[in-house]
């Protein structure tokens, strides 16, 4: 434990900030100091749960702000008054930044001035330009501060054996195809992407980002990144993309006759009958509903306060019905349809428009490098650098949720992973190999544990053992910014190749959207 432990700020109160502030009084030696949160019973809870435990000391000055602005206003004036010999709080080293997806560039970005370390949620921002803009912001800090993005995956244990297995004990030889399905699961779609925050491109952004960009980043952390972070090998770049989806599903022209003209739950005919119920979801035991005692996600989302009822579930029922029952209709704004949720209303009649199915092919020609005598018999004139190719299947209509599973075929031989366990068949052998890495936590296999303690340990690191920023970036991080921003990269082009109907050539592409990223 070091003397003064990196002291965070979270920026976002909601599910996500919630997880990272548990996490780092679980997995690190991090103290959550300040949040920023504009619902006032959320950031109440969060400072009462994470910040102030003690109740028989005063609230410590700074420790919570309606707007991520004033607190940097406030941090601003404190570092004033702190030059200027007077006593002040301690400020904070490190930012958790949790909000909307489209607010990410603009706080990530006001940021960078305070010189803190910053970990922003996925997807790093929801345009091409904004990812690009907040790289250059970031770029400036890197000798002296370190940046993450939460893309979790590449911190699971099960995530982490696979590369390993992979890249360095090379269990299949190299790798030459890779096959990665996401389920979303068919509830959970219907409750993010058809009801909740990220149903609309026009809002938000395409569902291959604010769903998949995880994906897209493992498949990129497989087969371009060196096997060691920070070595002088560049990365194996694809030569091109392309991609096909729609959504397939979620659209009225699939209504049940029996609905009629109902456009919420609470008054359909079909409601009993109908598996997108917003009272089985929500409400009834068949999945997560209150009924379960479950306070956490998705109830957590649709009635944010609902810790507050001191787990009764009669008292809180009424107050999700009434939540279920908002609907609108013609004569509503569309500015107030786009700017909430509306848990209760029919799946069919929802205003969503992003996909619920949707395949990526990424595909790498040969590129060998220069290399030393072979260090086994088997090894070829190209390795890991040879041509390969990636598909990636995200769906919607599955009973697994975001158990994601993946086939890899390699020149010696195959591998299958379903998030939970690893099997490896060798060619030459004949053997077959099980693998179970230890299951953290049910938060993404235990990458939200993950991730946030390699974050807070690469601050610490910084803060207090003299690491210069690099080597923590590279040694806890284990991602560099052009790492991030190509991930991302990918997802728009891919989203290029589908709405123009084309193959999309990468380097071609990237030097006319992104160009020379570091200029």
């Amino acid at each position: 434990m070091s003397e003064k432990p990196p002291r965070v700020l979270i920026i976002g109160a909601g599910s996500r900030g919630r997880v990272y502030g548990r996490c780092t009084i679980q997995s690190s030696n991090g103290v959550v100091a300040t949040v920023c949160e504009p619902d006032a019973y959320k950031r109440e809870e969060f400072v009462r749960t994470f910040i102030w435990t003690d109740h028989q000391k005063p609230r410590p000055e700074g420790s919570c702000f309606s707007d991520w602005r004033h607190f940097v206003d406030w941090e601003l004036r404190r570092r004033k008054r702190e030059a200027a010999g007077e006593t002040v709080p301690e400020g904070v080293d490190a930012a958790f930044v949790c909000v909307r997806d489209e607010m990410h560039h603009d706080v990530v970005v006001a940021l960078a001035p305070l010189n803190l370390h910053i970990m922003c949620e996925k997807p790093l921002a929801t345009t091409l330009d904004d990812c690009v803009s907040m790289y250059r912001a970031m770029a400036l800090q890197q000798d002296s501060r370190v940046f993450s993005v939460g893309h979790v995956l590449r911190y699971s244990p099960h995530n982490i054996t696979l590369r390993k297995l992979l890249l360095e004990d090379k269990a299949i030889g190299e790798v030459l195809s890779v096959v990665h399905t996401e389920p979303v699961g068919f509830w959970h779609f219907s409750h993010s992407y058809v009801r909740g925050n990220w149903r609309k491109e026009s809002t938000t952004a395409p569902s291959l980002l604010t769903k998949s960009c995880h994906d897209i980043d493992i498949i990129l952390w497989l087969l371009c990144s060196p096997a060691e972070p920070g070595s002088d090998e560049p990365p194996h770049i694809p030569s091109e993309v392309a991609s096909t989806g729609s959504l397939q599903f979620f659209r009225k022209s699939r209504k049940p006759k029996a609905a009629g003209d109902a456009t919420n739950c609470l008054s359909c005919p079909a409601e009993p009958e109908c598996m997108y119920s917003s009272k089985r979801i929500y409400e009834s035991t068949r999945h997560q509903g209150l009924e379960t005692g479950n306070t956490r996600w998705p109830m957590s989302v649709v009635l944010p306060d609902i810790e507050s009822f001191g787990g009764d579930i009669e008292s809180a029922r009424p107050e999700l019905m009434r939540r279920l029952a908002e609907d609108y209709n013609e004569s509503t704004p569309q500015e107030e349809i786009d700017a909430r949720n509306w848990f209760g209303r029919c799946v069919f009649e929802s205003d969503n428009d992003v996909c619920d199915e949707q395949v990526v092919t990424i595909r790498w020609d040969e590129d060998p490098l220069p290399s030393p005598s072979p260090s086994h018999a088997y090894e070829d004139a190209v390795g890991n650098r040879g041509a390969k190719q990636a598909t990636f299947h995200m769906v919607a209509q599955t009973k697994r949720q975001c158990h994601r599973f993946t086939y890899v075929y390699g020149t010696t031989g195959e591998m299958y992973a379903d998030s939970r366990t690893i099997t490896v068949e060798d060619f030459r052998t004949g053997v077959q190999r099980s693998y179970r890495p230890k299951l953290e936590s049910l938060g993404h296999g235990g990458g939200d544990h993950g991730i946030t303690r390699q974050f807070v340990l690469a601050v610490d690191r910084v803060k207090n053992h003299g690491w210069p920023a690099p080597r923590a970036q590279r040694e806890f991080i284990g991602c560099s910014l052009e790492e991030i921003v190509r991930s991302h990269a990918m997802v728009f082009a891919a989203e290029e190749a589908r709405t123009g109907r084309k193959v999309v050539d990468w380097k071609t592409w990237w030097d006319e959207k992104v160009g020379a990223i570091s200029g």
